[in-house]
Order: C-alpha cells, then structure tokens, then sequence
C-alpha cells in the first residue's frame, strides 16, 4: 500500500474528513469516507452496514446534530493499510446523551484513502480529560 509516511497522511486525512461528516451529516461528506461495498460497524459485535446507501442510512438514523458533541483523538497506529484510532466523545449535560465514551476505531484504508472497513469501538467513560 503506502510507505509509513503516506499511511499517516492518509489516516489523518480519513479521520479529519470522518469529523467533518460527523459536524454536517452530509450524504456526500459521509459517502466520500468509504468504498461502494464498504462495512462500517458502531461496535465490534453488531451487524455491519454494508454499502454506502446503508451506511449514509444507519448514520443520519443515528446522527448527532452539529453542536451537540465533541470529538479529541490522535492517531495511535498505523500498519500497512490498518488505522487505529482513540478518541475521547463528550456530550456535554445539556444534551440528552450527557455522557462521554472512549473510543477505538479501527479502519482498514484503500489505496484511494477510503475505508473499505471501519469499526468503532465504544465504552462509557467517566473521565473528564481529552486525550492527550
């Protein structure tokens, strides 16, 4: 696939696109992240959606509105064509949600730069700090 370099460059670009569809909702901001078949998973057990009719679907059936969240995260790994992910999602008490979770996505890349992949692992957490 690529060298290290390129690999990070493509998995930062990837998430910072994944944010940016999360803020918009936007079909196209959300069908751009993946191939035509790709499988997204919002947990490591759950059936995956597959295509981008069913991810754009299960995302906007979920969706958070812009404002409502906040999202830190670095990169934690990178091998071959596989991304790792932590984040740190944090609804503040004015939302419903009221909670934060700690997350692990997992995205297999393209060479293209989309994810043929992605899974995101979640657990409530209940610390206060952004990643570091």
């Amino acid at each position: 696939m690529w060298d290290r370099e390129a690999a990070v460059e493509a998995a930062d670009a990837w998430i910072a696109g994944y944010v940016r569809a999360w803020e918009t909702n936007d079909p196209d901001d959300i069908r751009s992240l993946f191939t035509p078949a790709a499988e997204y998973r919002d947990g490591p057990s759950t059936p995956p959606w597959v295509g981008h009719d069913a991810i754009i679907a299960g995302w906007l059936a979920q969706k958070d509105e812009p404002g409502t969240w906040s999202f830190d995260y670095e990169l934690t790994a990178v091998d071959g064509d596989i991304a790792i992910i932590r984040g740190r999602t944090s609804y503040p008490s004015s939302t419903e949600k009221s909670r934060q979770y700690d997350n692990l996505m997992v995205i297999e890349l393209t060479d293209d730069g989309r994810a043929r992949s992605f899974t995101d692992w979640f657990v409530t957490s209940d610390a206060g700090e952004a990643v570091s």
